[in-house]
């Protein structure tokens, strides 16, 4: 059973151009966590929820008329979250978050939920849930602990080359169109910036080869309309370091890997 509700506080994106994003609620605000006055308290992905709210916010500066925006989905299977969906709703309201979507499901409908939801991007602290996902076409990633240090001023983007270098592990084809649908959209919302003061990074890291493999790959996101804010070949070195300093909010593995055809 899949129980969508509309958050009457927020204007609603255009459903033909906004790219729709659902977050795990268990992600965002911490399950049976008290933050005061009846709400939950912050958990790891909220500043990734601001950052998204960022962009759109800074979007709309740009060109009030813009339908190219985030359009953010909260969906839990979390039975005491579901219990509790005004607390959900509220908490979220509180802490200015403008979600426009809030999806209650079982875990049996768990994917069905994003499909009917027309999810382009599902983000999780569950390794289950985004590989679940992941096989039924939804371009997924995992979230862990350090998204709760990132920005909350930038969205910062992280494309991992790798697999155009090594083809042999491509996605399947519906995660290959998944991916390459989000990823050409969101190079279209990075052109609608400057060089400069940019709400949207993306940064593209390939961990193996040299520098002729990261100039293909560069290449490879061009023809897509995709400007990366920079490029990292590690060639062989351990990516702990750089992500380290980087702090992106989430690595698109897949959302790089099916961008060769």
């Amino acid at each position: 059973m899949v129980s969508t509700v509309q958050n009457t506080d927020v204007k609603q994106k255009d459903s033909d151009h906004a790219v729709v994003v659902a977050v795990a609620s268990r992600a965002v605000f911490e399950p049976g966590a008290g933050g005061g006055d009846g709400v939950y308290a912050e958990g790891v992905a909220f500043p990734l929820l601001q950052a998204l709210q960022k962009v759109n916010e800074r979007l709309l500066e740009e060109n009030s008329a813009e339908s190219l925006l985030f359009d953010i989905v909260l969906i839990t299977t979390d039975s005491q979250q579901q219990q509790q969906s005004s607390q959900l709703i509220s908490s979220t309201k509180h802490y200015g978050l403008e979600v426009s979507r809030f999806c209650f499901s079982t875990e049996e409908d768990f994917s069905e939920s994003l499909l009917k939801n027309n999810v382009q991007l599902f983000l999780s602290t569950d390794r289950n849930e985004v590989s679940q996902t992941s096989q039924k076409g939804v371009l997924s990633a995992l979230l862990d602990e350090y998204t709760a240090s990132c920005p909350s001023e930038q969205l910062r983007v992280l494309l991992c080359g790798d697999a155009v270098i090594r083809p042999d592990t491509n996605p399947t084809p519906a995660s290959r169109q998944a991916a390459q649908s989000f990823s050409a959209r969101l190079g279209k919302m990075r052109q609608r910036f400057g060089m400069s003061d940019s709400p949207l990074s993306i940064t593209l890291m390939t961990s193996c080869g040299g520098r002729d493999s990261c100039g293909g790959a560069l290449q490879t996101l061009r023809s897509l309309g995709i400007s990366a804010d920079e490029a990292y070949c590690l060639a062989g070195a351990p990516q702990g370091p750089i992500l380290s300093v980087l702090r992106p909010h989430f690595l698109l593995s897949d959302g790089f890997s099916g961008l060769e055809d």
